[in-house]
């Protein structure tokens, strides 16, 4: 069932926002709108403007609590908000100085880093790296070129004396090395290394002044970097100390500044107004209608706040938000609604009505005892453990599943285990007038597909009453008029098939005949009767045209519509089939099966079938059913601090 909302205004003095929030309505659901969107006729409103006083503390305690395990069951600090932030600042203080040396240190790393980077390469040079760096006559050029053309590279080189290259490392994209040439002919030599593709790297820039004389600048570069690993490590021991010598605090605070943090951002959704010399706050949103009066309950003695209810039921700008309430059973069942859409105020929930018929559907279209149980103890199992919605579907449709398979008498495809209850899916046959031999569960299918398209049509009456439209109650093909049409067509043809007498022709005329005829001129007596002028666009003769179509989709809608339901008893027969397939395989005709196919088997069937099952009766609900009686134009209530949660 959809709960009743009622629209609210809260307002007081701006000094008391913060105990409104904490005292009262951090106990009940509110779906809060803008203030000042809602109070559009209300003169002297203005938005908050406050800064959040409560971030910068909180991405703080996240920083420090990052590096920590997480406390399950943390409570709230009973701290006021100023002690809580000098708390924090204090612990921070105490860890700011070894942050700022790990950031020295980490900036130095870097550094140092790319410098092994550079040289890395250049290791297998015969000579000390700095005595090449001191050289006087000969220039030099560390550097790398593409393997593509080294072996060019390679040949070229062979024919020019003035130069010398020496291979230092490759990889798999390069070839690094360095080559000398007098300094005399550099320009002409380097303009023919760069012709080359040779890439130039500068090793002098990369090493620090005080690793330029050193010996063996690389295993210093190794070493340097491995004492700065050690004293990041050191000052991170030293930090995680500070933190978790406090940590149950931390995170008491972070607790108690995260829910004043989101009361804080309420003010977003606030307006104020001034009044002589104090400035007043106004909130509006929506509540569930009991949890308001025990709000106006609550606060009748509070001097300083004013809570009143306004009259916003047929507000067709800004409608009041849907929350859904059903049984715990059928709760899962609302994920079926979400997808579709949310009823609006005043529109039938269906969230029963989807559980208990996908259920008995599902369970028709794969009616096996053996394959139903392991649905049951899969689903709600999967459910206890994960809390997956769908999961819970699936244990509740299995019920009807093990059900079913009970009426046919079938356990994991195995038809001489138990009688049938009632037939045999796969080999029950009537014979009907014009028809002859039908497999019964088609007929029968049909007959419940029509019958619940006759209760989808009460619901479409219900939901018009409802709202006061008279058109959609009484005269669309769904209304009151498509009731007895459909009704008289249903009640005829199931009379018919069984032999029964029909009604005379005279009634069939006045019983198909007048609804029809309500139907398609639903629009013109819709005005008249609510004393509007009769408005027909575009001609008479276009009104006729567009009629005659309308009409006649109308019809052949009612047909599709009812033969859809075909498919409940073509699925009963197919997963009959299938089984027989599977235990002809595993060779059950001869005494002795083949356990291992039987086992397998019954898995792949349970698996496909059972999803393609559950599509097909999801797809009945919303394009059957639901197309005949809802919308699904509501929105989600939404709390506040849901709302404020997940930006």
């Amino acid at each position: 069932m959809v709960e009743k909302m009622k629209f609210l205004s809260i307002t007081g003095p701006r000094e008391t926002f913060d105990r409104v929030l904490d005292q009262y309505l951090s106990k009940y659901s509110i779906h809060l709108e803008n203030a000042l969107s809602e109070l559009k006729n209300v003169t002297n409103l203005r938005p908050f403007t406050e800064t959040n006083p409560y971030k910068d503390c909180l991405a703080r305690l996240d920083a420090m609590l990052a590096m920590v395990e997480p406390e399950e069951h943390t409570e709230e600090s009973a701290a006021s908000a100023e002690e809580l932030i000098a708390f924090v600042n204090e612990i921070s203080a105490g860890i700011h100085e070894l942050e700022e040396q790990r950031k020295a240190l980490t900036v130095q790393r870097e550094s140092m880093r790319q410098c092994a980077d550079a040289i890395q390469p250049f290791r297998a040079l015969e000579h000390h790296l700095t005595d090449i760096l001191k050289f006087d006559f000969i220039t030099f050029r560390f550097g790398r070129i593409a393997q593509q053309y080294f072996e060019n590279f390679s040949d070229y080189l062979q024919k020019i004396t003035d130069t010398l290259f020496y291979k230092c490392d490759s990889s798999q994209e390069y070839v690094y090395g360095v080559y000398f040439v007098p300094k005399t002919m550099q320009d002409r030599i380097d303009a023919v290394y760069a012709s080359l593709h040779f890439e130039v790297i500068s090793i002098q820039d990369q090493l620090p002044d005080h690793l330029r004389d050193s010996e063996n600048p690389f295993a210093e570069v190794a070493n340097t970097l491995q004492d700065l690993d050690l004293q990041l490590g050191e000052i991170h021991e030293k930090i995680l100390e500070k933190v978790n010598a406090k940590k149950t605090e931390l995170f008491q605070a972070k607790a108690r500044l995260e829910e004043l943090s989101s009361h804080f951002e309420v003010r977003k959704l606030a307006a104020c107004t001034r009044e002589d010399q104090t400035v007043y706050f106004i909130l509006c949103g929506w509540m569930p209608e009991k949890e308001a009066l025990a709000l106006i309950k609550e606060t009748e003695n509070d001097e300083q706040i004013d809570v009143v209810f306004e009259d916003r039921e047929a507000d067709e700008f800004n409608p009041a938000p849907t929350r859904l309430k059903n049984p715990r059973i059928f709760k899962p069942f609302q994920m079926f609604i979400r997808m579709y859409g949310l009823p609006a105020q005043g529109e039938l929930d269906p969230t029963v009505f989807v559980a208990l018929t996908y259920a008995f559907i599902f369970g028709w279209m794969f009616g096996d005892v053996g394959q139903g149980a392991i649905l049951v103890i899969g689903g709600f199992l999967l459910y206890k453990i994960k809390h997956i919605d769908l999961a819970a579907i699936i244990g509740f449709a299995g019920i009807f599943s093990v059900f079913f398979g009970f009426m046919f008498g079938s356990i994991f495809g195995f038809e001489d285990i138990i009688d049938a209850v009632w037939l045999r899916p796969i080999s029950a046959m009537s014979s009907l007038p014009f028809v002859g031999r039908l497999n019964t569960v088609f007929a029968i299918a049909i007959a419940f597909g029509m019958g619940l398209n006759l209760l989808a049509m009460i619901f479409h009456i219900i939901n018009g009453i409802r709202t006061k439209d008279k058109e959609y109650a009484f005269f669309d093909q769904n209304g009151a008029a498509g009731f007895v049409f459909y009704g008289a067509l249903a009640v005829t043809v199931i009379l018919f098939m069984t032999g029964h007498p029909v009604p005379a022709a005279i009634l069939l005329v006045i019983l198909f005949g007048i609804p029809l005829i309500l139907i398609a001129f639903k629009e013109p007596i819709t005005r008249a009767i609510e004393k509007k002028k009769p408005l027909i666009e575009d001609g008479k003769v276009m009104f006729v045209v567009q009629l005659f179509f309308e009409m006649f989709e109308i019809l052949l809608s009612y047909f599709s519509n009812t033969l859809s339901f075909v498919r409940i008893g073509a699925f009963a027969v197919s997963h009959a089939a299938m089984m027989e397939v599977v235990l002809m395989l595993a060779g059950a005709e001869s005494g002795s099966p083949n356990w291992v196919v039987v086992v397998l088997g019954n898995l792949f069937v349970c698996g496909l079938e059972g999803l393609i099952v559950g599509i097909q009766v999801l797809r009945l609900e919303y394009y059957e059913l639901f197309s005949r009686f809802y919308k699904g134009t509501g929105r989600e209530f939404v709390p506040y601090q849901h709302e404020v949660n997940k930006k």
